[in-house]
């Protein structure tokens, strides 16, 4: 892997498909404007079905740092919170075991359908995260 060459898979939520659809192309257009080059695309039910295809993912040597995306919205009972606390705790233990980076564009919990959709752009971010990873700590394998 070269700084320019960094090689970049997403895990994606297809529910709340209108936002996370959006996060998707949001945070593809970044990573190419950094220099990545986009791998592949793994879509899944939901965020709670995230750790999976993303650990399968992350074991392939032609990938170098996975970007999970969702967006967990909140119901009626304290389902959104059991979702990201699981997602995001597992979504961490396989990046380490894996010492490969994921950024973690998941937005929520707590937060309505318009919240989320104000958060779209929120993926780029996890996207500049996995890149940062990457190029600061190269030295250190």
């Amino acid at each position: 892997m070269t700084d320019e060459g960094i090689r970049i898979g997403f895990v994606v939520s297809e529910y709340n498909f209108d936002i996370t659809m959006m996060m998707l192309e949001r945070a593809k257009a970044h990573a190419e404007f950094l220099g990545c080059e986009v791998k592949d695309v793994i879509q899944v039910p939901g965020v709670y079905d995230l750790p999976f295809a993303l650990k399968r993912m992350i074991k392939h040597e032609g990938i170098d740092c996975v970007v999970a995306l969702g967006a967990v919205i909140e119901g009626e009972t304290d389902h959104d919170e059991i979702v990201i606390q699981h997602a995001s705790r597992k979504i961490i233990d396989i990046s380490l075991e894996a010492d490969k980076p994921v950024g973690l564009g998941i937005t929520g919990p707590g937060m309505s359908r318009g919240q989320a959709q104000a958060r779209i752009e929120n993926a780029r971010s996890a996207v500049e995260a996995c890149v940062k990873l990457i190029r600061n700590t190269k030295d250190y394998k």
